[in-house]
């Protein structure tokens, strides 16, 4: 077909299934379960008895050119482990939190599901029902599928705020009506020897540290392959990491003051007359109101701050300014920060006012088949029912297209049962409890007000075994075929089954299908899912069979797209906004009632907004820091893999340990205003002494797993103890990474 010639391939030396060592090889794509952020492409071993014994990484794929993480090495772990959940169960609502399952077939639990569900939309309407996803990789869109088809408008990521990946997307269609990202070259099949690539001079790592956490579709080592062709870093971060270690500046930030260090750059690029004149004057609108408010943070004041030398904010703001092309690598960090919006807005205008938008080695916009972040499904969504999303009246930004309800005022919901009451939920990919949400407590007496709960997972978990009535257990990837295609990932890829699905386990997939065939036939007229994934992949002019073959294939790119019109739907020059141009000084947000400059707050509480909390809470705790080898809370039970980090753990500078008479190895409690929780010392001296950082979604699965017996040591090991519900005034971002704590030792018998 025509549209073949549009994708780019990798010629690859041998087909995606072969023979090799006595052994039978496919080549594919990891996301998930289990999962992480990026699609690597890799070689899958099975033996003649169809057996999984080994994974090594692709060498023909361009993404990671034949590098792989201990997690995907450990896969045979995870896929034989003895407790994955291998068939349906059921148990009464009234042993929810006991480990009293029964087996059941797949017939019973689809239509007990299908049952329930159609007869709670009859009585109450489907916005009674809520589907919730966790970070979704390549099953998100799917669930979006399910909640809109059926009519629900409560589509849930269970955050305050949403915070995570969602208002770094909110911030950027906000100001320029597309997401943009860093560009190291992933979006041609010949990488950095495309003639049309030109290498970064600077990458600007914010708030992020790419080579354990990989967002945005970016495989981290793109960072390590360009410093060695000679670009150069800026490393922003709270801890001294490797890449910080390797940069020509590091800026060890206060946690949540990003938005004043770069409002600080802004003003002294300005003021030193360092910005691009003339994309500013042709492409960028509200430039002196930027400029007004920017005024407001002068060295002095953004490093009393920041607690970073003004010297060094200078010398950054300089180096960014001057580069011929830089790239804003930025993380969760700024997502976690209850004023997330004008965060954002403040860190890319740095980039814009330097003109690093949309040319090459800057920030470009990534070309996707199926945007996972816009969901997939929406034109089933009634106006009548999408004007019920729950959130919609509070915060009116969600109207820019964002899928989800607000997680903040769907908790009140649950408790209130106000606008109206929420009477069942679809938990899929997500683990609440442990990993995204606050306040787990709060959370789990919320949740129990639903009358009926579905969890979806590979093996039980704190969420599960507290709130499920029917588990539905899912495959592995290996044991599934699928798409990796969104995410800003800048290619096609196919997950493609190597291996018979263990047990009774179906793909995510597989059940999304046959439940939306039962709750609403209409929008899932496929017979399988390879037909399903054929018709997402139509406008690539390949069938599912046809891209396993050739598999990645690249959509078509070009740079400077806002020059050329196809940025706009109109098809002229400029940018998808009121003005056509980036807006400095948002309409969106003035129209939603915020501010439509970007602007800093104090992270409450914190050394800034509550000083009288520093005598008996002296620390700033972050949170979150990425593990190599674990995913959120995934891969607890796999033996290799926590191994290599076998408790929750909090790094502290050896002075502040000695300080509060802890020392490295010490379990100690971490406590503040809300509640507390263990961890174990790690003495290192890349914290600053006045902050320290710890993990998130602990859990225990070797731990007794009754609610009655602590649900897997949870509710001793999450930090969600310590963090409330209170997202931002845009209903985006909320303070998981900004927190005040004391530190203390845990007596012994307690450990």
């Amino acid at each position: 077909m025509e549209d073949k010639r549009e994708y780019a391939l990798v010629e690859h030396e041998k087909p995606f299934r072969y023979d090799e060592d006595g052994l039978h090889v496919t080549r594919g794509s990891a996301w998930s379960g289990p999962g992480c952020h990026l699609g690597c492409g890799l070689l899958m071993y099975t033996d003649d008895e169809g057996r999984l014994v080994k994974v090594e990484g692709d060498p023909e794929n361009p993404f990671n050119e034949g590098r792989l993480c201990c997690r995907c090495l450990a896969l045979p772990e995870v896929v034989y482990h003895e407790d994955r959940i291998l068939y349906p169960m059921k148990r009464a609502k009234e042993d929810r939190g006991k480990d009293r399952w029964e087996r059941i077939s797949w017939e019973e639990a689809l239509d007990t599901i299908a049952t329930t569900f159609l007869d709670l939309k009859e009585k109450y309407g489907p916005e009674c029902i809520a589907f919730y996803s966790g970070t979704g990789r390549d099953i998100g869109q799917y669930i979006t599928r399910l909640s809109w088809g059926f009519g629900s408008p409560n589509f849930v990521f269970a955050m305050s705020g949403q915070s995570c990946y969602s208002p770094r997307v909110a911030g950027c269609f906000a100001n320029t009506g597309a997401f943009w990202l860093g560009d190291y070259s992933q979006q041609f099949p010949d990488r950095y020897d495309n003639p049309n690539w030109v290498l970064p001079e600077c990458i600007v790592v914010w708030g992020n540290n790419p080579l354990v956490s990989n967002s945005d579709g970016l495989y981290g080592h793109w960072i390590v392959d360009c410093m060695k062709r000679g670009s150069k870093l800026v490393t922003i971060d709270p801890r001294l990491t490797w890449l910080g270690a390797k940069s020509e500046h590091f800026l060890q930030i206060r946690p949540g003051t990003d938005a004043a260090l770069a409002l600080g750059m802004i003003n002294y690029i300005i003021k030193e007359d360092l910005y691009d004149h003339e994309f500013v004057d042709l492409w960028c609108y509200g430039f002196d109101e930027l400029a007004e408010r920017a005024a407001e943070f002068p060295l002095g004041k953004t490093s009393e701050i920041t607690w970073i030398p003004e010297e060094d904010i200078a010398a950054v703001a300089r180096f960014i300014a001057e580069a011929n092309n830089a790239i804003l690598q930025w993380g969760v960090a700024i997502d976690q920060t209850k004023e997330t919006i004008p965060t954002a807005q403040a860190l890319l205008a740095v980039f814009e006012i330097t003109g690093n938008i949309d040319k090459p080695g800057a920030m470009v916009n990534p070309p996707s088949i199926l945007y996972y972040a816009a969901g997939w499904g929406s034109e089933f969504l009634t106006e009548e029912q999408y004007n019920k999303r729950i959130g919609l009246p509070e915060y009116p930004l969600l109207n820019l297209g964002f899928q989800e309800c607000a997680t903040d005022e769907l908790i009140k919901t649950l408790e209130t049962g106000k606008p109206y009451k929420l009477r069942a939920a679809w938990l899929q990919t997500t683990n609440i409890l442990a990993c995204t949400s606050p306040d787990p407590e709060r959370t789990l007496a919320a949740h129990n007000n639903y009358d009926f709960i579905v969890c979806v997972d590979l093996f039980m978990t704190p969420t599960a075994m507290a709130l499920a009535d029917i588990f539905l257990p899912a495959t592995t990837f290996p044991e599934r075929n699928g798409l990796r295609i969104g995410d800003g990932m800048q290619r096609g890829e196919t997950i493609n089954q190597v291996i018979e699905p263990l047990g009774e386990c179906k793909s995510d997939m597989e059940i999304d299908l046959e439940i939306g065939k039962r709750i609403s036939p209409d929008v899932w007229p496929w017979d399988t899912v390879e037909d399903m994934y054929t018709s997402i992949l139509a406008e690539t002019g390949y069938n599912f069979e046809e891209m396993q073959e050739v598999a990645p294939g690249f959509p078509p790119f070009e740079y400077n797209m806002h020059e050329k019109g196809t940025l706009r739907e109109d098809g002229q020059p400029g940018f998808q906004t009121p003005t056509g141009r980036i807006e400095l000084w948002s309409h969106y947000y003035n129209h939603a009632d915020l501010d439509p400059l970007p602007y800093f707050e104090e992270p409450s509480p914190g050394p800034g907004a509550t000083p009288e909390l520093l005598d008996e809470y002296p620390l700033v705790l972050t949170t979150g820091a990425r593990i190599w080898s674990m995913f959120h809370s995934e891969h607890r039970q796999i033996p290799h893999l926590r191994a290599l980090h076998p408790d929750a753990i909090i790094q502290v500078n050896p002075k502040t340990a000695a300080k509060y008479g802890v020392k490295d190895g010490d379990w100690v409690w971490v406590e503040n205003q809300r509640g507390r929780c263990k961890r174990r010392v790690v003495e290192t001296p890349v914290m600053d002494e006045r902050v320290c950082s710890t993990d998130h979604a602990w859990w225990l699965p070797e731990a007794p797993g009754e609610l009655e017996d602590g649900l897997y040591g949870m509710f001793d090991l999450d930090i969600g103890n310590l963090i409330e519900y209170k997202c931002g005034k845009s209903g985006f971002g909320a303070n998981y990474k900004t927190l005040l704590c004391k530190i203390y030792r845990v007596d012994e018998g307690e450990e």
